[in-house]
């Protein structure tokens, strides 16, 4: 089965800057996957690339086995909503209705129930709109569409946290309702958490964690107590990092619990929190390795 997205070697450099490394990856379809990685990392240097609209300097890109630079067919069964982006001089209403002449997936009535739900007036000028209420308008544009691929590049500045609970409901409420191949860029991690099914960590333009969300939930723990305790319960096992506070350390551990490794943790008076996925991508991003969390994979 060819995949929706396959990257094999991708590099993009310009002006001395060297943007994505050597990137590899495929995403197959339905699934959700979150683009991970911290300002600067190359996310948006990605999407663009697979969207069409930037040039890898070497490396290929295939979109639904095809490349999509300048592919008219392959164009039309994908989105990108970027955070910055730009509309012609338009009322509401007439970037609805010219996005809806686009996308052939697009769901006219969806979008009027979006509009109202971000309160969105229809008859006022795109430029006259809040950041917040362009925001939302792209947000609109990007599920209506229904496109086959839809990529949002961290689509929620200027919302508030029930606007972006508001959009992370629909995405999912629309995504169960009609799978579809979704990739999320975002920095608020943890807020997405539930959502993803995929992840792909981007720092300094190279992927450096490409894992499935599940096997990434609860493999690796912050334990924290006094110092002899903590090296004690971590000998032999991988870590990520350690910290010594005094006669305390906390030390991130790689690697399932089990009951006896809980008892032996209440036994030596240790606490054990679990490493969300955004403290994951973080040391992913913050570490040369693999070596503690699942490696990079090609699908």
């Amino acid at each position: 089965m060819t995949p929706a997205i396959s990257v094999a070697g991708v590099e993009c450099r310009y002006r001395g800057h060297q943007a994505l490394t050597d990137v590899t990856f495929e995403i197959d379809t339905p699934s959700i996957t979150g683009l991970l990685g911290r300002n600067g990392a190359g996310k948006t240097t990605l999407l663009r690339i697979l969207a069409g609209q930037e040039f890898a300097t070497s490396g290929r890109v295939h979109v639904f086995g095809a490349g999509p630079l300048e592919n008219d067919a392959v164009l039309r069964r994908m989105i990108l909503i970027r955070e910055d982006q730009i509309y012609p001089d338009l009322r509401v209403r007439h970037a609805i209705t010219a996005a809806s002449l686009l996308y052939p997936n697009w769901d006219t009535d969806l979008a009027g129930t979006l509009l109202d739900l971000y309160e969105l007036p229809p008859n006022r000028p795109i430029k006259k709109l809040s950041r917040g209420m362009r925001t939302a308008l792209g947000i609109v544009i990007g599920l209506a569409a229904r496109a086959e691929i839809t990529l949002f590049d961290e689509p929620y500045a200027g919302l508030d946290a029930v606007a972006r609970m508001l959009f992370y409901d629909q995405l999912l409420a629309d995504y169960t309702a009609h799978p579809r191949c979704i990739v999320l860029s975002t920095h608020l991690i943890d807020e997405a958490d539930e959502l993803l099914d995929r992840v792909l960590v981007l720092d300094h333009g190279k992927l450096v964690l490409d894992a499935l969300a599940e096997d990434l939930r609860g493999t690796a723990t912050i334990v924290t107590g006094p110092a002899d305790c903590v090296e004690r319960f971590v000998a032999g096992r991988a870590t990520l990092s350690r910290r010594t506070m005094g006669t305390q350390t906390q030390a991130v551990m790689v690697g399932r619990l089990d009951e006896r490794d809980r008892e032996v943790a209440d036994h030596l008076r240790l606490r054990l929190e679990r490493v969300t996925l955004q403290q994951l991508a973080v040391y992913a991003a913050g570490h040369d390795t693999q070596s503690g969390l699942t490696p990079a994979r090609a699908s």
